[in-house]
C-alpha cells in the first residue's frame, strides 16, 4: 500500500471555465472542527460566489480514512463533492481539505462539464501544492560511553546526511549518552552495519519504537 501524502501548505489556485471562476483551496487539517472553521472563513470571504463546494479526507490512509466526506453546495448531485473527494483520494491525499468556490459566469456546463471542472481544479492545486509523505520510522537508539560522544555523533550524522535520515537531540545521563536517529525499516540494517564498523563492534543500534513522520517526497 503506498504510503499517504500530506500538504506542507495551504494553496490556492484558479480555474476559469466558460467565463465561471473555480478557486481551489487546499487545507491540512486534523478534525472536523477545523474544516468548520475553513469552510465558514471561505463564505465570509467570497459572499458573492455561488457554490462552496467541499470535500474532505481524514485518516491514516487514502484507502481507510476515518473521515471521508463531500458537498455539492447546491451544484447538480454528484457533479461536484464526489468528484473533487475522488481527486483527493487519487492522488493519495490525507488529512486534506479541499474548497471549491465557484463564481457562476453567465453559462451553463452541465453535469459533465462540471464534473470535468471540478475534478481539474483539484487536480491543479495538488499539482501546485508542496507534499510530503507520512512514513513509518524506526527509532534507532545508539548508547555510547562519555568519552566517544564527539566521535560517534559525527559518525551518525554522516550516515543520517546520507540518507536523509533525522537525527534527535542526543540525550545524556550519568554514565551514557543516548543518540537518536530516525529511519525507515529498510534502512535499519544499514545503519547498524555502519555503527558496527566506525565503532569496531563495541556499540548496537537499539529499536526503541515507531513513530510516524512527514518527510519530503
Amino acid at each position: 500500500m503506498p504510503e499517504p501524502l500530506v500538504l506542507a501548505a495551504d494553496v490556492e489556485t484558479e480555474l476559469v471555465e466558460k467565463r465561471s471562476r473555480f478557486l481551489t483551496r487546499l487545507h491540512r487539517v486534523g478534525s472536523v472542527d477545523e474544516v468548520d472553521v475553513l469552510v465558514r472563513a471561505a463564505r465570509r470571504e467570497h459572499p458573492d460566489a455561488r457554490h462552496h463546494c467541499t470535500a474532505l479526507v481524514i485518516g491514516e490512509t487514502a484507502q481507510s480514512a476515518e473521515v471521508n466526506r463531500s458537498s455539492d453546495d447546491g451544484e447538480p448531485s454528484g457533479t461536484a463533492g464526489m468528484p473533487m473527494l475522488q481527486s483527493l483520494l487519487h492522488a493519495g491525499l490525507v488529512d486534506t481539505l479541499a474548497i471549491v468556490i465557484r463564481y457562476f459566469g453567465g453559462v451553463k456546463l452541465g453535469a459533465g462539464g462540471l464534473v470535468r471542472a471540478y475534478t481539474a481544479g483539484i487536480e491543479q492545486a495538488v499539482t501546485a501544492a508542496t507534499l510530503l509523505r507520512r512514513t513509518e520510522l524506526v527509532v534507532a537508539e545508539l548508547e555510547v560511553p562519555l568519552a566517544e560522544v564527539g566521535i560517534a555523533e559525527n559518525a551518525v550524522r554522516i550516515w543520517a546526511a546520507a540518507h536523509d535520515a533525522p537525527v534527535e537531540p542526543t540525550s545524556y545521563s550519568s554514565r551514557a549518552a543516548t543518540l537518536t536517529v530516525l529511519t525507515t525499516p529498510e534502512l535499519l540494517e544499514g545503519l547498524r552495519a555502519d555503527t558496527a564498523r566506525w565503532s569496531s563492534g563495541r556499540i548496537e543500534v537499539r529499536e526503541a519504537g515507531r513513530r510516524t513522520a512527514d518527510l519530503p517526497l
